[in-house]
């Protein structure tokens, strides 16, 4: 078996971070790693958008992390953006800017999505004891995880990070007891939403991950000689930094330069949680969010399993009609086999068109008028564990436009999936939904669907089934009419 090489990138609030593997069989091993301190949530304005300055030190950070992956093929890395991608609502001017500069495509997670993450790169790295809290500190955000074995249980992701922290409370450089205190308690108000359900879990073992705790730990060892991070350690950091006054005084065994401005704010977070969950000590695990994407390469079979779990999840939680789901999704995957090669639709475009077909009538759950703009507002709002951010979007998009007028401008760009794909996928799950007005299973012949010039769809059909199937033929007419108007093609033909 011929050795095969990854990549991952997690574009996070504060750094970069790139780690690239090798694997073969069943083995995987880390074989470079590349870092840089980007600050990227520091280019984020009041309103919320992201200046040219910060998008300027993210994308020369990245034309260097392009330089060491070329050659990689693309279904070979993965790159995640995080809570200042989220947060910005400028996100997608910098993602087309990366994507061109990287030569890879980048999704943006989601916040319980990262969380999920953080939790398989620190399970794949560390020997964990039943039931784990792991607890991970970034630049704008934190993730809270409690799982066993390779498991989550729960995940929250609180607005929380060194970077947005210091921000707020230390922008001036000024130590005091006013200004921990109050960022502490900021940290405790940001965890009454989450707390009751974590302490109703409970846990065998906390860890912590991310550059912040293990400077922490740093800290805390070289004055404990001890490989843990305890309560009495931060309290003592904490004592000492107001004893400096002033971060440009503050003179700490382990604080490297590049750390100490963002240490007050990363103090106080985990001064916060340790409060809110009466924490004592915490171990560190090296394993964090690319480490989690890396193994994902691995689990291609447990992630679909998850994605699978979430459907099944939302399909009861909505009451959808999962039989229906099932039929539209048959006939979708028919229809987009017989033109996948000529559209040039790739197989994670078909499983994403089957995802949405299992999706498209959860608006149902709120009425029928409208079910497509309660079905998009539904999938876009959800937790779905499994998908990406971009991947939802795309999954709202999906459902959005499976009935009714085709009201192109409403589209929002998406990153993840070209817009000509997309509206290829439209059509198919569009036919599909079409197809299946009577809600019955046996109603359908054999189906032919071919790609012609101009993107023309062309549906042969039986005529006798056409003069047995009036409801459904008049159903596809007026789907004909649809597309003609959306300007597309498609021309029913009856055999």
């Amino acid at each position: 078996m011929t050795d095969q090489y990854v990549a991952t990138i997690d574009l996070g609030s504060n750094s970069f971070h790139m780690v690239i593997a090798r694997y073969h069989g069943d083995s995987l091993r880390i074989v470079d790693r590349l870092k840089q301190r980007v600050r990227l949530a520091d280019g984020l304005d009041d309103d919320n958008r992201l200046g040219q300055e910060a998008m300027e030190r993210g994308l020369e950070c990245l034309r260097l992390f392009g330089e060491r992956l070329h050659g990689f093929p693309s279904t070979r890395v993965r790159v995640a953006g995080t809570y200042t991608l989220r947060e910005a609502i400028n996100a997608q001017e910098f993602v087309r800017r990366a994507q061109k500069v990287l030569g890879f495509p980048i999704d943006i997670v989601s916040g319980n999505e990262e969380a999920r993450l953080i939790y398989q790169g620190v399970a794949h790295t560390q020997q964990t004891q039943g039931q784990v809290l792991v607890i991970d500190i970034g630049g704008g955000s934190t993730e809270l995880i409690i799982g066993q074995d390779f498991d989550c249980r729960h995940v929250s992701s609180r607005s929380m990070g060194c970077v947005s922290f210091t921000r707020q409370f230390f922008a001036d450089g000024e130590l005091s007891e006013t200004r921990f205190s109050q960022a502490i308690e900021a940290a405790e108000y940001q965890l009454v939403p989450v707390l009751g359900r974590y302490l109703d879990l409970g846990w065998d073992q906390v860890l912590g991950s991310s550059g912040t705790i293990k400077t922490l730990l740093e800290i805390c060892a070289a004055a404990t000689s001890e490989p843990v991070i305890d309560l009495p350690g931060l309290l003592h950091l904490k004592g000492l930094l107001i004893q400096a006054g002033h971060i440009d005084q503050v003179d700490i065994p382990g604080l490297s330069e590049d750390r100490k401005p963002l240490i007050a704010a990363g103090l106080s977070i985990l001064l916060g949680i340790y409060r809110s969950f009466n924490l004592e000590r915490m171990g560190f695990s090296d394993g964090a969010l690319r480490e989690g994407l890396l193994h994902t390469f691995f689990d291609r079979v447990k992630h679909h399993d998850i994605q699978l779990n979430t459907l099944q999840a939302l399909s009861r939680e909505y009451e959808i009609d999962q039989r229906q789901a099932a039929r539209v999704r048959d006939t979708a995957g028919v229809l987009f086999n017989q033109v996948c090669d000529a559209w040039q639709l790739d197989m994670d475009f078909g499983n994403l068109l089957g995802c949405a077909a299992q999706l498209h009538e959860i608006g149902l759950h709120i009425n029928f008028t409208g079910v497509h703009r309660h079905s998009a507002y539904i999938i876009g709002n959800a937790d779905l564990p499994g998908f990406t951010q971009e991947e939802q979007k795309a999954l709202a998009a999906l459902a959005r436009f499976h009935r009714k007028a085709l009201k192109l401008s409403e589209l929002e760009p998406l990153n993840y999936l070209p817009e000509q794909q997309l509206w290829r996928l439209v059509r198919l799950l569009r036919l599909a939904v079409a197809l299946h007005r009577r809600r019955q299973d046996g109603i359908l012949p054999e189906l032919l669907l071919e790609v012609s010039t101009d993107d023309e769809l062309r549906l042969h059909l039986p005529a006798s089934w056409c003069n047995s199937n009036t409801l459904l033929f008049t159903t596809l007419e007026r789907e004909q009419a649809y597309q003609d108007k959306a300007g597309w093609k498609l021309t029913l033909v009856r055999a």
